[in-house]
């Protein structure tokens, strides 16, 4: 893995991780009762960004380490990963 592809990678795990993050804790301003005109109640009320953004941040570096170790380690190669589709057929 070179450079280019392991920042790509952290990327996309990054952003991956992100969405899923988004939801959790996530209430809506008629939870909180403060609905601001011309939003629709269920629109997300005060959300924490630094704490969600943080958190990804996180979750990302556990797995890219995990990932980045399993490919320069040499554990999963192109070979293997070429060699996928005859364990499907």
């Amino acid at each position: 893995m070179n450079l280019t592809g392991a920042v790509v990678l952290y990327a996309s795990i990054w952003f991956l991780a992100l969405f899923v993050v988004m939801p959790i804790g996530q209430r809506s301003q008629a939870d909180l009762g403060e609905v601001v005109p011309g939003t629709p109640p269920g629109a997300p009320g005060r959300l924490a960004w630094r704490r969600k953004l943080l958190l990804t941040t996180g979750i990302t570096t556990v797995l890219w380490g995990i990932i980045a170790w399993l490919i320069l380690g040499g554990i999963v190669t192109r070979a293997h990963i070429e060699n996928l589709d005859h364990l499907i057929r």
